[in-house]
């Protein structure tokens, strides 16, 4: 990269031309081959989510998430109820298009219009979406929304430097590891060290092709089993 100077010969950053804000994220459905993504709506998905993550065995997963574990129905209903509300974070729930039932959310947050940079989080995926082509096709669908229709620069995934699972996710999903922010926030009474990872728009279209070849039909036998990783498309 050739890096810009100004009359004074001191290095400066890359001019844009042109740049304006950009949009806020929208209550749209956005729709995928496996899943779709809809807009976090109490009445509609707290039901069928409450029922996926009480699949799970134990409650690990809520350990690094800044809400739950959720003991009842109706604590995640006013749970849900309060997410749907919010505009930062915009919550979206995971629909399985093969049972139409929401198993999973997931949000865009830290929208910053002004400088194109958004962040996904609050990732909370239940046990029937791990390790499926949707827990990954979700995530792409988010991705292709920000970069794609609404044209930000910089998406983001920040998390527990403490959580192996969600590092080893950012990494697998081409995010790129930006450094450790010491004792950034506190939650659940405890300090969090967060790991930073980033995803620029320069480097979306080679990352957005991965994603479709791994996401073909071609891609999976007949038990649903991937025949290639998705770091082989890179």
């Amino acid at each position: 990269m050739v890096t810009q100077v100004n009359e004074y010969a001191q290095p400066i950053g890359e001019s844009l031309p042109g740049w304006t804000p950009r949009p806020g994220p929208e209550r749209i459905v956005l729709e995928g081959t496996y899943c779709r993504l809809e807009p976090l709506d109490a009445a509609c998905h707290a039901e069928n989510l409450y029922g996926a993550y009480s699949v799970a065995t134990d409650s690990r997963d809520w350990t690094y998430m800044a809400a739950g574990q959720f003991v009842h129905l109706g604590d995640y209903r006013r749970y849900a109820e309060g997410a749907a509300q919010s505009k930062d974070p915009a919550h979206y729930a995971v629909i399985d298009r093969k049972t139409g039932k929401a198993v999973g959310t997931l949000a865009l947050m830290r929208i910053d219009t002004a400088n194109g940079a958004i962040e996904v989080g609050n990732v909370m995926f239940s046990p029937q979406l791990k390790r499926t082509p949707i827990s990954t096709e979700a995530q792409f669908l988010l991705m292709s929304y920000v970069f794609d229709v609404l044209g930000y620069r910089r998406y983001e995934w920040k998390c527990d430097s403490l959580n192996a699972p969600s590092r080893q996710a950012a990494a697998r999903l081409g995010f790129r590891f930006e450094g450790i922010f010491r004792q950034a926030v506190v939650y659940k009474g405890r300090s969090r060290d967060t790991a930073w990872y980033s995803m620029v728009d320069s480097e979306w279209p080679e990352r957005k092709r991965a994603f479709q070849a791994w996401l073909a039909a071609d891609n999976f036998d007949e038990q649903g089993a991937q025949r290639k990783p998705l770091e082989r498309f890179e």
